[in-house]
C-alpha cells in the first residue's frame, strides 16, 4: 500500500493502529481548525449583485459536489460555474466552455471542470484560483446565476450554501488528523445540508461493459467505487487524485490482468479521450429530492426580485 492509500485510510477509515497517528496530529488539527474558524468569523463576504449558489463539503475528497452540480445546473438558464480547477496544468483564468463550446483542453481545466463542460450543452465553465475575478467576468458575460463548485470555504463571496455530506462520518477531526476542512460545526453555516442516502441519491450503471474489466481510477477515496464494482473486475489500479494517466501503462496492465476493457469514472474518461483502448464507464448521476431543488429555487427567484 503507497503512504498517500495508507493516509487516506486513516482519514475516511481508521483503524486501530492508526490511534497513535491521529492523537500525534491531533494539535495541529485543531491549531488549524482554529484559524479556519477565525477567518470564518471575521470574514465579511461580498455581494457581487447576481445569484451564486455554492456546492460544497467540509470533508476532503469526493462527496458528489460534480454530478450535483451537473444535475442542478442542468435545468437552468444563462448559468456559469465556477471551480478551482484541481489538477489541471494551467494556471490563473481559464474559460473551458462558453454556452456549452468547450474552448480549453482537459489539461487546461482539469478533470471535473471538463466533466462539467461535456455533461452541460448550455452552461459556461470557467475555471480560476481567483473566484471573484471569474464571478465579475462570467457577470459581464451575460450569466444570470453563478454555481461556486466547492466554494464553502470562500468565506469572502456572498453566496447561498450548499454543503453536501456523505452517508457515514468515521473520522470527525479536521486536517491533518482527520477529512475535515474546518470543525465539523461549522455546518451550521450552510443554508442547506444536503446528506446522501437522505436528500440525494447515487445511480450508477456501467457504459459498454466487458466480461473483464481493469478499474483504472485516479479519485480521492477510490474504495467508495467498492458497493458499485461488478464481479467481472480482474484488477483494480488506483492512483493519485486527478493524476493523469499513461496509455502505454495501461495497455500493459490490461495484458497482465488479461483484461478486454479498462473501467473507469466519468471524471476519469475525461482524461481518456484520445485513447485506443476499450473503455466501459462508471456513469453516475444523482437523485436529488425535490424539496433540496425547491429551496435552491426558492433562492433563485427570491434574489432575483430583490434585485429587479
Amino acid at each position: 500500500m503507497r503512504i498517500d492509500q495508507a493516509y487516506e485510510q486513516l482519514l475516511f477509515s481508521p483503524r486501530w493502529y492508526h490511534l497513535p497517528f491521529i492523537v500525534l496530529m491531533l494539535p495541529l488539527s485543531l491549531l488549524y481548525g482554529a484559524l479556519m474558524w477565525i477567518r470564518r468569523v471575521l470574514a465579511s463576504p461580498k455581494d457581487f449583485g447576481i445569484p451564486i449558489i455554492s456546492v460544497g463539503n467540509l470533508i476532503v475528497g469526493g462527496s458528489g459536489k460534480t454530478p450535483f452540480t451537473i444535475a442542478l445546473a442542468s435545468g437552468m438558464e444563462d448559468v456559469a460555474i465556477i471551480s478551482r480547477g484541481y489538477g489541471r496544468k494551467s494556471k490563473g483564468l481559464v474559460e473551458v466552455s462558453k454556452n456549452g463550446k468547450i474552448v480549453a483542453t482537459v489539461e487546461q481545466s482539469g478533470d471535473e471542470p471538463m466533466l462539467m463542460a461535456m455533461s452541460l450543452p448550455h452552461a459556461s465553465v470557467i475555471v480560476s484560483e481567483d473566484r471573484p475575478g471569474a464571478i465579475t467576468l462570467a457577470k459581464k458575460q451575460g450569466a444570470k446565476l453563478i454555481i461556486l463548485d466547492d466554494g464553502f470555504n470562500r468565506v469572502g463571496i456572498k453566496k447561498f450554501e450548499v454543503l453536501l455530506e456523505p452517508e457515514t462520518i468515521e473520522n470527525s477531526l479536521p486536517f491533518p488528523a482527520g477529512p475535515f476542512r474546518e470543525f465539523w460545526f461549522t455546518r451550521k453555516y450552510a443554508d442547506l445540508v444536503a446528506r446522501e442516502g437522505r436528500d440525494f441519491m447515487r445511480v450508477v450503471e456501467i457504459d459498454q461493459p466487458r466480461s473483464k474489466m481493469l478499474l483504472v481510477t485516479a479519485i480521492a477515496n477510490p474504495q467508495r467505487l467498492e458497493r458499485y464494482l461488478p464481479e467481472e473486475v480482474v484488477g483494480k489500479v488506483c492512483l493519485r487524485d486527478h493524476e493523469y494517466f499513461d496509455e502505454g501503462e495501461i495497455r500493459k496492465l490490461m495484458e497482465e490482468h488479461g483484461a478486454d476493457s479498462v473501467l473507469c469514472t466519468s471524471k476519469d474518461r475525461v482524461k481518456m479521450q484520445d485513447f485506443d483502448l476499450p473503455i466501459s464507464e462508471l456513469k453516475l448521476k444523482l437523485n436529488i429530492e425535490d424539496d433540496i431543488i425547491e429551496k435552491i429555487q426558492t433562492y433563485i427567484q427570491s434574489s432575483l426580485k430583490s434585485r429587479f
